[in-house]
């Protein structure tokens, strides 16, 4: 049984949170390995790893200034020269790939690592994410990798993502990574202390950001002055906001599912997770895109938005009539739609999918072909 390896990015807990829900999915024979610069990420998770730290390139200072001013080439997007840093992490990675056999290299997220992949012979699946990716670079890592798993429900694909990339990509539907039960409004109200009568609007922040403003929410909260408003996660100041007696700041809390199901309306990004877990409870939902690198959040919040699932507010109100016409919009929206959108088995299907792939590109019983020409003894030929 081949090996199955997972590059993991650092940046917030998703890529971490979404790796192990599908880990352990898979067959508990598969020895399966994770290469990451957040090994702390994994702390506690049960199931037989093994973890490989990476350096953290991010930071990492180039040399020399003639280094510095060497231009990036189309077909990379982050590629500094003269970084230490940056040699270990892919001489690591290398090493580790041929040393373990790997049979499948999973990459949540890097499309200079998944192109090296290829480049070093080892397929390699990518996790795909929403945003304006038609560069050079992301195309290349596309069709260089072996498929491509969408963490998402199908019909949140973008309409000009292209087609044969499209033919190439898995949709596990809604992955949540959140197990917490779900309570009723009613209990879930109760167990937090939280009036059953007033209005309860939460707004939720991942760990992938700096933060809510927080400014907007002060003139929201006195819109809405007979609504309580909970914050979770960390917020932004600018240093002159007035605070109302009906905004809380919570900070973060470990029962998040709880807070969402104690809520009239949901107010938060559009993270992967972060969507998946307000699909999960089902509740009105205004989504608020962070900025991120290719317009990520914002297009997955216009695709929300084409399927009537949520609100998308391209921008925070900043006055009394615009946040109460938000928040009428909110209420209107018919909850069914984003719960489609939630899947209970995601997590298993992508497992199943990706142990499938690999047992199928190792299959020896296959014709085993190069390019376009069969050959029966395997021999790679010459490739321009």
């Amino acid at each position: 049984m081949k090996p199955i390896a997972f590059f993991v990015h650092h940046q917030g807990r998703g890529h971490a949170n979404r790796t192990m829900a599908m880990v352990e999915a898979f067959s508990r024979t598969r020895p399966v390995s994770v290469l990451t610069a957040g090994p702390h990420l994994f702390e506690g998770f049960a199931r037989d790893i093994e973890l490989v730290a990476l350096p953290n390139m991010i930071g990492a200072a180039v040399p020399t200034p003639r280094l510095y001013a060497e231009p990036t080439p189309s077909i990379l997007h982050c590629v500094p020269l003269g970084l230490k840093e940056m040699r270990r992490t892919m001489r690591t990675i290398l090493d580790h790939l041929d040393d373990r056999g790997v049979g499948l290299f999973v990459v949540d997220v890097s499309s200079e690592i998944a192109l090296m992949a290829r480049i070093a012979s080892v397929p390699a699946v990518q996790i795909r994410m929403h945003g304006d990716r038609s560069d050079a670079g992301h195309l290349g890592s596309y069709e260089s990798s072996v498929g491509m798993l969408a963490p998402y429900d199908e019909r949140l694909e973008q309409t000009d993502f292209p087609r044969h990339l499209r033919a190439k990509t898995f949709y596990s539907g809604g992955l949540c990574t959140t197990r917490d039960p779900v309570l009723s409004k009613e209990d879930a109200r109760r167990k937090l202390g939280l009036d059953q009568a007033r209005e309860v609007v939460v707004i939720l922040t991942g760990g992938g950001g700096a933060g809510t403003p927080y400014a907007p929410l002060t003139v929201g909260a006195r819109a809405l002055p007979d609504a309580d408003w909970l914050v979770l996660g960390p917020t932004l100041k600018e240093g002159h906001e007035t605070d109302f007696s009906n905004l809380r700041e919570l900070g973060w809390v470990s029962n998040v599912t709880d807070y969402l199901a104690a809520a009239d309306i949901v107010i938060a990004s559009a993270g992967d997770n972060t969507v998946t877990e307000i699909a999960r409870v089902a509740r009105p939902f205004i989504v608020m895109p962070e900025w991120r690198y290719f317009g990520e959040q914002a297009r997955k919040a216009e695709a929300l938005a084409a399927l009537n699932a949520a609100v998308f507010a391209p921008r925070w109100p900043g006055d009394i009539p615009n946040w109460r016409a938000l928040m009428d919009e909110a209420r209107s929206l018919d909850t069914a739609r984003i719960a489609a959108l939630y899947d209970p088995e995601a997590a298993d299907k992508a497992a199943g999918w990706l142990e499938h792939l690999t047992d199928e590109l190792w299959n020896e019983k296959q014709p085993r072909l190069y390019g376009s020409v069969t050959r029966p003894d395997g021999v790679a030929a010459e490739a321009s």
